[in-house]
């Protein structure tokens, strides 16, 4: 039995110029991290004791005799890649799917290195995060960006840049005291909503003018948001300040960005006191985060008082294998 697990990720800075059609003409960066909430793949082979020879359970349960009958898109097609069969698959995860946390790419990349493993394979974080990729924006043909799938494979605080050759991941580097403010300036909301990433990005695309100034303006606030955290004679409320823009930047890419819910409880954190934030993900629900001096953050959890307030703490390591058989396959992280 194989068990993977695998993080959810973050998003700051450069949302949307991790989209292939933009990167390869303009550039891209984003900085993110990962956080302590995660997902779990567990895979084994089927004993050939049933009238099925796959079984499926994640939000729903599939028993099916044919690869092609499974309904799940990045299933299928992820066991037609690998040439998987004969498998019983799970998924368990810390946090709900759909909530703008990556979490479509952190099950695609956990669930590719659960099926490598079980094959007694190790295979490296560029390559799961290139599949993983590949599995997602061109076999199952959903609309989205790179970052999620980097950032779930490699792990992490990092800068992701990306141009017409592929993408890059620098490491960001600063004290562990400035991270450790960092976290403790930062809250995170569920709101309740959820919704598909890809459709999102489809409606977004689809009613859009030209971005192209928006886009390009986020993707500066990038190397500005960079400079904030690795100078330690920064302002680090600079970096809450530049979320507030960079989100009103991002609420004019899309008419699926935002909602006048989401507007509402944006605005309410703002006036208990936060100093910016932002709805993770491509938009249209899931999760509020919010940069809040530590004097202040009462405040703003009784304004989101009807919100799961959700405690979290930044984490090093991508995604890897916590068990395993057969006994000679060797984890790597």
């Amino acid at each position: 039995m194989i068990i993977t697990k695998t993080p959810f990720r973050m998003s700051f800075f450069g949302g949307g110029t991790d989209l292939e059609d933009f990167f390869k003409k303009y550039g891209g960066a984003v900085l993110s991290t990962t956080f302590d909430k995660y997902c779990y793949v567990t895979v084994r082979h089927l004993p050939r004791f049933f009238d099925y020879s796959t079984e499926l359970s994640y939000s729903k349960i599939e028993r099916v005799t044919s690869i092609d009958d499974i309904q799940h898109p990045a299933i299928r097609n992820a066991m037609k890649m690998l040439d998987m069969h004969e498998i019983r698959l799970t998924y368990e995860a810390d946090l709900p799917a759909r909530s703008g946390l990556g979490t479509s790419s952190s099950f695609a990349v956990g669930m590719l290195n659960a099926f490598y493993a079980l094959k007694g394979k190790y295979v490296d974080k560029k390559r799961l995060a290139d599949e993983a990729i590949y599995l997602e924006r061109t076999l199952c043909q959903e609309a989205g960006g790179w970052q999620d799938q980097i950032a779930a494979s490699f792990g992490g605080f990092n800068r992701i840049n990306f141009n017409a050759e592929g993408y890059e991941i620098l490491p960001v580097i600063i004290s562990p005291e400035r991270k450790k403010q960092l976290n403790d300036h930062l809250m995170m909301f569920f709101t309740g909503f959820t919704r598909l990433s890809s459709e999102v990005q489809k409606v977004n695309a689809a009613g859009r003018q030209d971005k192209t100034a928006q886009l390009r303006e986020m993707l500066a606030l990038v190397d500005d948001a960079e400079r904030v955290l690795t100078d330690k004679n920064a302002d680090l409320d600079d970096f809450g300040r530049m979320l507030d823009h960079s989100w009103k930047l991002k609420r004019q890419t899309g008419a699926a960005v935002s909602t006048s819910s989401i507007d509402d409880l944006y605005a309410k954190g703002i006036a208990a006191g936060a100093l910016g934030g932002k709805l993770l993900g491509a938009g249209g629900g899931g999760f509020l985060v919010f940069y809040v001096r530590p004097e202040r953050q009462d405040s703003v959890r009784w304004a989101m008082r009807d919100l799961m307030h959700i405690p979290f703490e930044f984490e090093n390591g991508g995604t890897r294998v916590i068990h395993y058989t057969p006994e000679t396959y060797e984890p790597k992280d």
